[in-house]
């Protein structure tokens, strides 16, 4: 489980901030945690590659990730009104162009997570399935 911790700045400053602006693409993800039961938000870059739409973890195994692997299901919070979703990990071979469409999308904020994790093993890949879609698969 490989974890690259982010700044202090980012994670008191930067994260509060475009969580509550959502601005860049970014919306908040809320998910239910895994030993608190509490909801946890997070601010997150979904990524549109086709009809789908993914959830990508730059800094690797990130508390957000194992909460939503938990959880199987939590809510982004764009724009619009709250969007509640199903989960489906995305298996590590199939992870390679949503990465690279999401490194297009973010820029160089997450530079530094790439370089110093460059394997798409370190990056979970969420496939955000809504739950009507979901429960009619």
């Amino acid at each position: 489980m490989v974890y690259l911790k982010p700044p202090g700045f980012t994670r008191h400053v930067v994260n509060p901030v475009v969580s509550k602006l959502r601005t860049g693409g970014v919306e908040q993800l809320t998910v239910t945690g895994r030993r608190t039961g509490q909801p946890r938000h997070v601010p997150v870059i979904p990524v549109q590659v086709g009809p789908r739409r993914y959830l990508v973890a730059p800094f690797g195994e990130s508390d957000w990730v194992q909460n939503l692997r938990a959880a199987g299901e939590g809510e982004l919070h764009g724009h619009g009104g709250p969007e509640r979703f199903v989960a489906r990990e995305v298996p590590v071979d199939q992870r390679a162009q949503i990465i690279a469409d999401y490194r297009k999308i973010a820029g160089r904020s997450v530079k530094r997570c790439f370089r110093s994790l460059p394997d798409p093993h370190d990056h979970p890949v969420f496939e955000v399935q809504p739950r009507l879609q979901a429960t009619q698969r």
